[in-house]
């Protein structure tokens, strides 16, 4: 009898054999979150281009808390601001991408600043010596700021034109409100409040009316921002024991942990393609910024 048979079907065993080995020890995939400041000094609070394609963010690397920008892979991380006797915290592209604003304690107080996306023509635009101005961001069409004062005695949210004029308190609370963020279609504006004795996530229209809580969460909700479609918001939570990146639908249902880290993850920013989050962490000990891709 041929041995030919036999030979195929030891080899057939061998084939099967090697087949499965490769399936079991599949190398396991990629971490859809990575880190990419990559810097030993901290990095922190980060937003994104119009386009996707930039990140600006913080960083205290030269000795002091600076502007710069990098791609959105970290890489070419360049620094646009150089001011050593000033401090820049929380800078925003303008949705138009041509303006950058930030909140700058230059001149003793918290002020609102903008200037140029690279880094020209820092101009004073809140202009409120007595009191504190900052937390801000854009209006969708780029025409108007939306920003926390306390110029009233307690922290409350104001609009104001891009240049600074027609500054307008929309929130009249005693208690604090803080972090607002323009919905895409310019029609909502969320926000974190400290009005149930806690901070929780709210929603109003953009003259300040319908103020309706929408983590309804007892404990720690803080930092909301819009998905690009305007459908989800991001935010940080403190419910599993720790500051964590967590996304909800814009009614506040479908409240999900989408970071699972012990760390502390705080500042997140969607992409306006909506494919990533970025946000801050202390994972490697020390502020950084992470990019977590989405499904």
């Amino acid at each position: 009898m041929s041995k030919l048979p036999i030979l195929s079907k030891y080899l057939f065993i061998i084939l099967i054999f090697l087949i499965t080995i490769s399936c079991v020890f599949e190398p396991s995939k990629k971490s859809m979150t990575s880190n990419i400041s990559n810097n030993p000094n901290d990095d922190y609070s980060s937003s994104w281009s119009p386009d996707s394609k930039k990140i600006v963010f913080v960083s205290n690397r030269n000795g002091n808390p600076e502007i710069y920008s990098m791609n959105s892979d970290g890489s070419n991380q360049t620094r646009i601001t150089n001011n050593s006797s000033s401090n820049y915290y929380y800078p925003f592209l303008s949705p138009d991408g041509e303006k950058i604003v930030f909140y700058s304690t230059r001149d003793g107080n918290r002020e609102i600043y903008i200037m140029n996306s690279d880094g020209s023509n820092q101009t004073n635009i809140s202009n409120n010596p007595s009191y504190n101005d900052y937390s801000s961001s854009w209006s969708p069409d780029s025409k108007k700021i939306v920003f926390v004062s306390n110029r009233d005695g307690n922290r409350e949210i104001y609009i104001m034109n891009s240049d600074g004029s027609n500054q307008t308190r929309i929130t009249n609370n005693s208690s604090s409100d803080y972090f607002p963020s323009w919905s895409p279609d310019g029609k909502k504006i969320v926000f974190y409040s400290t009005r149930d004795g806690n901070r929780e996530i709210y929603i109003m229209n953009s003259d300040g009316s319908n103020q309706t809580n929408i983590s309804n969460n007892p404990t720690y909700n803080v930092s909301p921002s819009w998905s690009p479609d305007g459908k989800k918001i991001v935010f940080v939570s403190k419910r599993d024991g720790n500051r964590e990146i967590y996304i909800m639908n814009s009614d506040g249902s479908n409240q999900t942990n989408i970071s699972n880290n012990p760390s502390f993850d705080i500042a997140p920013s969607w992409s306006p393609d909506g494919k990533k989050i970025v946000f801050t962490s202390s994972r490697n000990g020390n502020w950084e910024i992470y990019s977590i891709k989405l499904n």
